[in-house]
């Protein structure tokens, strides 16, 4: 009687090939982040279809650019960066006046006393509703909003902020201060009207 032949051994698993691996780590480290490209963007641009734009531009851009990306290091600072150099290029230009705020000659004490008085550490605004808080932020000059949004919206740290902005790591912590205080100032009229603070006495 004749023996059965053993089987024959499994085909080799393919080898992927240098797009497919590169599609499969842009997805696994840069798609996650489209949630806080999204957010940010809004808060760029002020437009649902503009941020819609602007992120479809950056993941674009981040995509051609891959080979250029350190894998396995901060792909949501990379990916901010690139947003952000987009806006400029692109978003800003379009605006017919551009913004001229000297940064330098705002008063970081823009506050109301009672606001300072009762909350030193800014924890203010976690008594805000947010749609007033993004409605505030909306209105502080671009450079202190996209500070502002990166550290208090999306929690990023002074050090990955001053990576993504391109400016020293003071500027960031003074940017934020000044952003905070006039955020405060914004606020304050609502705060006070909700029974978030005490207004001062007629």
């Amino acid at each position: 009687m004749a023996k059965t032949p053993p089987p024959l051994p499994p085909p080799p698993a393919p080898v992927p090939s240098p797009v497919d691996e590169k599609r499969a780590g842009f997805e696994r480290e840069a798609l996650v982040h489209l949630d806080v490209l999204y957010r940010v963007a809004l808060r760029l641009t002020g437009n649902p279809s503009d941020a819609d734009d602007l992120v479809q531009e950056t993941m674009l851009k981040a995509y051609r650019a891959w080979d250029q990306y350190e894998k396995g290091t901060n792909a949501k600072a990379w990916l901010l960066t690139i947003l952000r150099h987009a806006f400029i290029n692109e978003y800003r230009r379009k605006t017919r006046h551009p913004e001229t705020v000297d940064l330098d000659t705002i008063e970081p004490f823009a506050v109301f006393p009672e606001v300072q008085d009762e909350d030193p550490q800014g924890a203010f605004f976690d008594r805000i509703v947010d749609d007033e808080v993004l409605r505030a932020i909306d209105k502080l000059p671009e450079a202190f909003r996209e500070t502002l949004v990166l550290s208090d919206v999306e929690g990023m740290s002074y050090q990955e902020i001053a990576g993504i902005l391109e400016i020293p790591v003071g500027t960031v912590k003074s940017r934020l201060f000044r952003a905070r205080h006039l955020l405060q100032a914004k606020l304050y009229d609502y705060a006070v009207e909700m029974g978030y603070v005490k207004g001062s006495p007629a």
